[in-house]
């Protein structure tokens, strides 16, 4: 079992940036992506980026890519989700997740280990 630990979450107001952390608890053949996903109250959950851990390549919806970034950290045992100039409609528990392949379309039914999220609230 993988267990992933989302951090960073908070309120901010529009305009503002946070930086979102996802620790995975091992590296596993079929934990090889890790992905972002957001989920807003009444929403459907809709992924936002995603990394390769092994030559960290990273995918993005292409609402999300001019201002948000995916990295990860040497160890690639932690996964970030830098989010800048963030709007009211950012507001929704984000969440990471894995699974074994990262594809252009980040879709949920592709992971497999998920975290509880972290909570982000954007005001005018």
């Amino acid at each position: 079992q993988v267990q992933l630990v989302e951090s960073g979450g908070g309120s901010v107001q529009a305009g503002e940036s946070l930086k979102l952390s996802c620790v995975v608890s091992k590296w596993r053949p079929d934990s090889n992506c890790v992905a972002w996903f957001r989920q807003a109250p009444g929403k459907e959950r809709e992924g936002v980026a995603a990394i390769r851990r092994g030559n960290g390549a990273t995918y993005y919806t292409d609402a999300m890519k001019d201002r948000f970034s995916c990295s990860q950290d040497d160890t690639k045992s932690t996964i970030f989700l830098q989010m800048d100039n963030l709007k009211p409609e950012d507001t929704a528990s984000y969440f990471c997740a894995t699974g074994p392949y990262c594809y252009p379309v980040i879709q949920k039914e592709d992971f497999r280990f998920w975290g509880q999220g972290t909570q982000v609230t954007v005001s005018v």
